[in-house]
């Protein structure tokens, strides 16, 4: 995270930089400082979440009792002193720091290996070095700190920057984190989580201004270090030439300093002394090797720029004197090439006037004559010197201009309308003077003609076929030459498209955003011209619709799979006069109703949903690593088992309310599995729902607040899970295990390998939690670890992720505390239940011999069992299995799973990894049921 190398350079090489400060104190002075104003700290969750994970017990699929304690405790302690707390916490990962976020997620993926690896070994949990926090802890801390009341904010780019904007635009008190990042933005002081001492309130304040002092720096220049260095945008190896290069010149190598630690300080060093000696004269990529990598570097660095803040590397302005001979001659500042023109008396006007200078050879222009050079005149409107000639007959000096291919002088005439001078040719059928123009790409002159609607000149093309003269106007692309013709509503000229497989033109529309021509076609009812996508399969064009909040344009019910950069229409290029730039969401919408767009944005925003909105806007979602065994060859994935909720998921938020999924769009899942690269998302399309009349629209499900509405909230929801025909049975338990019965049936009807004594585990467990302390869960010691229930643990846990993603996208018909982990599952609890009902424990004892809980449990038994065998699904003991069918226990190649009529769909053999990671395209229901499968991922 931040930047490389610079958090061990600040710790060994600088860490005067570093200040021991108390919370307390700085409260108290920033009260008398800012009198009215609540000391404010906002901190950025997701680097806290090591901190806050104090429970000794990881690995069993989470403490939650414990870490729900854990935070009241650090809230209170601030809250008791005046200070506010405001949370960040990561909304999306951004497509510049993709490749960053795969590389982390394959290096857990080999620490997860060597934690299995350890419990098959010793039979218990790893020591605190390997520790791994439990699956979903970030999800259900959000969850957590707003049932503390906290206000907890979910980012719609990666958190950092807007935790560093917040505390800039809202005088905070500083920020809380562990990113290096934090030192280079130009905010609010950043203060150290992990030197935090909660008894005392007191940690480290790292101070950026010192570091630039020791850097020999300014704070502005920081941005452009850390690109040098390498962040999340800019790979570490880019510029590690430049980097070594630096080095080598670097005269105050540090013995006693590491090599990163030289490295730093030469890069300062060259930044200082070399850079800042031509700040103002050249451009950053005339002074540093940027190559193909240039629009990247400089986004790496506005990246840094909050709002209202500016770089001074991103544009120059030179203005200087130089001598010729004895005379001192001034230089004007041409502010189109921003460099000195050498300036002449005019003796008739006793006035100064600039001096030519070929653009060819960088001299001045001569008559070959008298071996002098030519004056030059500055149209007020070009604010560009051309050159005079005086014709014999009128005695006056008129401007001339280049033929770029006669390499010639031709006269210029002043055109009445713009004011402005414009090369003349002689038009062969009336053998008069015209106005013509010179097209960037063509370099020739050709003629123009004057449009009668604005009175000004436009070139002019002859049609091939009349052999007449065409209006023309230039394409900012591609730089050429196009067609125009007349819109019958604006009575203005538009450009044309020549569609290349009818040879037809057709109108182009201009995207005020990104200046790039799209075709158009025109809207029967409002006669107005919206612009469409050319399908490349049909070669037909699609409307394309906006979403309000994002104002990106895309087909309806557009399929992220076609071409989504294409369509997202973005500029790769930096300009060069690029002064205020701040990071910008350029993300595009598979949904264009804007009252459900803005419902959904404010839900992710105030942390109340999980990837709804990243699936309407972006069709991209991700799920990190998760404690899953590769080698175990007995239990599927949870990116594969929770698939076919998200398929139907999909149908609900990109379809429109009907029940066919064929039209919706496919999204693109990011999810860590074993024997997934991560070199590309897996391509995944919506599954059709079957829900009792039909499925709801999102304007009923989230706006309508009718009496009725409730219960089609619900219906949706137990579509999703494909459990509308267990409705009643469920709906008449009791809560919190209404949504954990609900998630068990799933769970069941989807793995054959879970067996009876998995079911008792999880039900006894969810049972005596509802009794227990804090401090008893804490006391609870185990005999030992088993890595299928660490599995089985984590597997539950991704499924009360997925009811909360379930949850938001039906509206909310389930209370969100009924499915929080601390309400229903305790890793250690679990782990207890699951070892003793392996072992042949009597239900009885399970419940701890409590009557009522045994009561309880049998009908929580009963109302699974009844769902599955709905779906032909029995749950039979391990014991009966094993005694039945020797040999199939944990073995693996069946690969087998249902469809819902319960016909096996798979080719016997088939393994679930076998159906290939990637940007393979998932069909709906490809991931039905399950049979000695393999794998586990995130």
């Amino acid at each position: 995270m931040g930047v490389r190398g610079l958090q061990g350079f600040v710790g060994s090489t600088c860490p005067h930089i570093c200040t021991v400060v108390n919370f307390k104190e700085l409260a108290e002075h920033h009260r008398n400082q800012h009198p009215g104003c609540t000391p404010t700290i906002v901190v950025d969750a997701m680097c806290c979440l090591r901190y806050w994970y104090t429970p000794e017990s990881w690995i069993c699929g989470g403490q939650w009792r414990e870490y729900f304690s854990s935070l009241r405790d650090f809230v209170k302690t601030f809250t008791t002193v005046g200070i506010k707390l405001i949370f960040f916490f990561d909304g999306m990962v951004e497509q510049e720091k993709r490749d960053e976020w795969v590389k982390r997620r394959l290096k857990n993926n080999r620490e997860i290996s060597r934690i299995f690896h350890y419990i098959k070994s010793h039979k218990e949990q790893p020591g605190r070095n390997m520790f791994f926090i439990p699956s979903g802890l970030a999800i259900f801390t959000r969850f957590a700190l707003k049932a503390l009341g906290q206000e907890t904010l979910c980012s719609l780019q990666e958190a950092d920057y807007e935790v560093a904007s917040y505390g800039f635009q809202n005088n905070c008190l500083g920020i809380l984190g562990e990113d290096t990042d934090y030192l280079i933005y130009d905010t609010c002081p950043y203060f150290s989580i992990g030197d935090l001492c909660l008894e005392s309130l007191s940690t480290v304040m790292l101070c950026r201004k010192k570091l630039c002092e020791s850097l020999n720096i300014n704070v502005a220049d920081l941005p452009l270090l850390a690109c040098l260095l390498g962040n999340d945008i800019i790979p570490e190896g880019m510029f590690e030439s430049f980097r070594y290069k630096c080095l080598s010149s670097y005269t105050s190598v540090k013995e006693n300093f590491d090599k990163k630690g030289n490295i730093i300080l030469a890069v300062a060093d060259h930044i200082s002394k070399v850079l800042h000696s031509h700040q103002g004269e050249k451009k950053l990529e005339d002074m540093l090797p940027l190559g193909p990598n240039k629009a990247l570097f400089y986004k790496g660095v506005a990246s840094y720029l909050l709002p209202g803040q500016k770089s001074p590397w991103f544009f120059q302005k030179p203005k200087s004197l130089i001598s010729l001979g004895k005379q001192v001659v001034s230089m004007s500042s041409d502010p189109e090439c921003k460099q000195g023109v050498p300036m002449c008396i005019d003796y008739g006007s006793q006035q100064g006037l600039p001096m030519c200078t070929d653009p060819e050879s960088n001299q001045g222009f001569t008559d070959p004559e008298s071996n002098q050079g030519f004056p030059m005149c500055t149209p007020p409107k070009s604010n560009q010197g051309i050159p005079m000639c005086t014709p014999p007959e009128s005695k006056q000096a008129v401007p001339m201009c280049t033929d770029p291919e006669s390499k010639q002088e031709v006269p210029m005439c002043t055109d009445p309308e713009s004011k402005q001078e414009v090369p003349m040719c002689t038009e062969p059928e009336s053998k008069q003077e015209v106005p013509m123009c010179t097209p960037p790409e063509s370099r020739q002159g050709v003629p123009m003609c004057t449009d009668p609607e604005s009175r000004q000149g436009v070139p002019v093309c002859t049609d091939p076929e009349s052999r007449q003269g065409v209006p023309m106007c230039t394409d900012p692309e591609s730089r050429q030459g196009v067609s125009m013709c007349t819109d019958p509503e604006s009575k203005q000229g538009v450009p044309m498209y020549t569609d290349p497989e009818f040879k037809q033109g057709i109108p182009m529309y201009t995207d005020p955003e990104f200046k790039q021509g799209v075709p158009m076609c025109t809207d029967s009812k409002s006669k107005q011209g919206i612009p469409i996508y050319i399908d490349p399969e049909s070669k037909q064009g699609v409307p394309m619709c906006t979403d309000p909040e994002i104002k990106q344009k895309l087909p309806p019910g557009a399929d992220p799979e076609f071409k989504l950069e294409a369509l997202m229409c973005t500029n790769p290029a930096i300009k060069e006069d690029l002064v205020n730039m701040e990071p910008e969401v350029k993300q595009v919408t598979l949904v264009s109703d804007p009252d459900i767009l803005k419902v959904a944005r404010a839900d992710h925003v105030q942390a109340e949903s999980y990837l709804v909105y990243n699936i309407m806007s972006s069709g991209e979602i991700e799920c990190s690593n998760t404690l899953e065994d590769a080698l175990d060859q007995a239990l599927p994935s949870q990116a594969f088992v929770y698939r076919p909720v998200r398929q139907r998921v999909y149908s609900l938020l990109l379809g429109d309310g009907g029940d066919g999924a064929g039209t919706c769009p496919t999204v693109k899942e990011w999810f860590v599995y074993s024997g997934n690269p991560l070199r590309h998302p897996d391509l995944v399309r919506p599954l059709q729902m079957n829900i009792p009349g039909g499925t709801p629209n999102l304007k009923l499900l989230w706006l309508n607040q009718e009496p009725g509405t409730q219960a089609r909230r619900v219906e949706a929801l137990l579509g999703c899970f494909d459990l509308s025909s267990s409705r009643e049975e469920l709906q008449a338990v009791e809560n919190p295990f209404r949504a954990l019965c609900c998630l068990l049936t799933y769970l069941f009807v989807q793995v054959d390998t879970l067996c009876l004594e998995d079911l008792h585990a999880f039900i006894a467990q969810a049972l005596c939690l509802q009794g227990k302390s804090t401090v008893q869960l804490v006391d609870l010691q185990l005999d030992y670890i088993d890595s299928r229930a660490v599995q089985l643990g984590s597997l539950l846990v991704r499924g009360l992720t997925t009811l909360v993603l379930v949850n938001s996208a039906c509206g909310f018909p389930w209370r969100t505390s009924d499915f929080m982990p601390w309400n229903v599952f305790d890793g250690k609890l679990f782990h207890q239940k699951y070892l003793q009902s392996e072992k042949g424990y009597a239900v009885e004892a399970l419940v701890e011999h409590n009557r009522s809980r045994l009561t309880r449990f049998h009908a929580l038994k009963s109302v699974v069992c009844k769902a599955c065998a709905k779906e032909n699904r029995r749950i039979v003991s391990r014991q009966h299995w094993r005694s039945h069918q020797p040999g199939r226990w944990g073995r693996q190649g069946s690969g087998s799973h249902r469809t819902s009529s319960g016909c096996s769909r798979a080719d016997p053999g088939q393994h679930w990894r076998d159906s290939g990671p990637g940007s393979r395209q998932y069909e709906p229901d490809h991931w039905r049921r399950y049979s000695s499968s393999s794998g586990w991922s995130n």
